[in-house]
């Protein structure tokens, strides 16, 4: 007898296996495509001579309905499905285990931001974000946490982050709000730092002795206001800044403290910028405690350019007849004078002056364009206007802002109120103002209003608006006291037979 020709079992597969849907019932329709045929290399055979349930369950993977039912949200078709199979076997491995865990990993990326075309180029790069255990731990927590990750941030944390760095990661983003950092900012903060130098090259005990020093700056505001803080290393960079302040405050830690919670800023710049700029100020003849004045009103003056800026405006102060001492003065006042830009506000200010009747570089131009520094061009040129339509002449305006020089910098709305006030209610004459134009800078209803209806209610008019406005609160209600109790007395003579 011939012996009977070996035959492939492939041309029995259709009738040894029953349709998908019997292995994947809830994730299959009812209607689906054929089974595809494998190559004979992917089926084995038992001692039995069946196909073994490896062999078959690999058979169902292969059905489009399958794997389409997976990746379906990222809008691929089956070609891409397969290479993807194809280069990344660990991703059908996890697919047969866990095809529920595979989809829910699916839905959680794409639940926290990322969009389909950056989750399919994350899979690429970085297949193991779909089935390492320790970026599914990160990516729960920030899912549950509601963690607000820029798109762009977390796909290339994503890509760039060895996943066994994510539950550091996780542990030492918990050690922050365990210490009173505000949960709803942890996104921007996460958005913002480099998190490997930040968190990841940095060990749980790194982590807290930064909160301990920073804690004496304002923990955790200063790190809400200026998170890029986290990035510089305590010993090399934070402390040497801070203790540069704190010398420059002559030692006075507390002080140096209170700059730096003002601008949290100041620590990003380098211990040698801030010693360039320390002797620049020194070569102008002001004292270190005279700049930590300076910048205890104005921190950024450690941010302006000396070469486009500061140079330029110091030799117009000079040139206006200032010398150290009231260059120093006037920088208490009037800060904003060297950040300023020259061509789009100053410029307009020194003519505006100028033909009010200043004389260009004097000691009185100089003081009144730091006056003028903490207003804009457009309310400076409304309120001379406000005042030529109240009878002011160009001699007048001048000669009340060299009286009173901030008198061009009140907003021009609060001036008109104050002005009618002064007209209609207190019946004066607005010429008043030529003798105490600092009557303008006194709040309307606290000050003016309060002291005037007092005034009216004892002694009604008479006295100036000087006497009324400038004298201290406590001068005012002692004399306020004395005119009832004067009052009172005489009322009692009257009234006794």
């Amino acid at each position: 007898m011939a012996p009977t020709p070996l035959r492939s079992p492939l041309s029995m597969v259709t009738n040894l296996i029953p349709p998908s849907p019997f292995f994947y019932h809830s994730y299959y329709p009812l209607a689906h495509s054929p089974i595809p045929r494998l190559p004979s290399s992917a089926l084995s055979l038992n001692s039995h001579g069946h196909l073994t349930a490896r062999c078959l369950t690999r058979i169902a993977l292969t059905d489009a309905a399958f794997t389409l039912s997976i990746f379906k949200k990222l809008s691929l078709d089956q070609n891409e499905v397969d290479a993807l199979l194809q280069r990344h076997p660990e991703i059908e491995s996890a697919a047969i285990a866990s095809p529920d865990s595979l989809r829910l990993r699916i839905d959680i990326l794409l639940s926290i931001g990322l969009s389909n075309s950056a989750l399919w180029r994350t899979i690429i790069k970085r297949p193991d974000t779909l089935t390492s255990p320790e970026a599914g731990l990160f990516l729960n927590f920030v899912h549950e946490d509601s963690v607000e990750l820029l798109p762009t941030k977390l796909e290339r944390l994503l890509i760039r982050t060895d996943p066994a760095l994510f539950p550091g990661l996780v542990m030492r983003t918990k050690l922050l709000l365990k210490h009173g950092f505000p949960h709803e900012k942890l996104g921007h903060l996460l958005n913002v730092v480099d998190i490997k130098r930040a968190f990841c090259e940095r060990t749980i005990e790194d982590i807290e002795e930064v909160i301990l020093f920073l804690q004496r700056y304002g923990w955790p505001d200063i790190i809400v206001r200026r998170p890029k803080l986290l990035n510089l290393d305590l010993h090399n960079q934070l402390i040497p800044r801070a203790q540069f302040f704190a010398d420059l405050a002559g030692g006075d830690e507390e002080s140096s403290a209170i700059l730096i919670r003002k601008l949290p800023a100041v620590l990003a710049y380098t211990v040698e910028h801030l010693q360039s700029h320390l002797e620049f100020w020194r070569s102008v003849g002001l004292t270190g405690e005279q700049v930590f004045k300076i910048a205890l009103v104005y921190p950024n003056i450690f941010s302006v350019s000396r070469e486009r800026k500061l140079t330029s405006r110091i030799e117009f102060l000079e040139q206006c007849g200032l010398n150290a001492e009231d260059i120093f003065k006037f920088l208490v006042k009037a800060p904003l004078f060297v950040s300023l830009s020259f061509e789009d506000n100053i410029a307009k200010k020194l003519a505006f002056l100028v033909k009010l009747g200043y004389v260009y570089r004097t000691k009185e131009m100089a003081l009144a364009v730091g006056a003028a520094t903490r207003t804009s061009s457009e309310n400076m040129q409304k309120v001379i206007g406000l005042f030529f339509s109240y009878g002011f002449s160009c001699e007048d305006v001048l000669a009340m802002s060299r009286k009173h020089p901030q008198v061009l910098q009140y907003n021009c709305e609060s001036l008109e109120k104050k002005m009618e006030f002064l007209i209609n209610d207190m019946q004066r004459d607005v010429g008043e103002l030529l003798n105490f134009p600092a009557f303008l800078g006194y709040k309307l209803d606290d000050r003016i209003k309060y002291r005037y209806e007092i005034k009216m209610a004892n002694r009604g008019k008479g006295s100036s608006i000087i006497h009324l406005l400038s004298v201290s609160d406590k001068s005012f209600y002692v004399k306020t006291n004395k005119w009832i109790e004067a009052v009172t007395d005489c009322n009692s003579d009257r009234a006794s037979p």
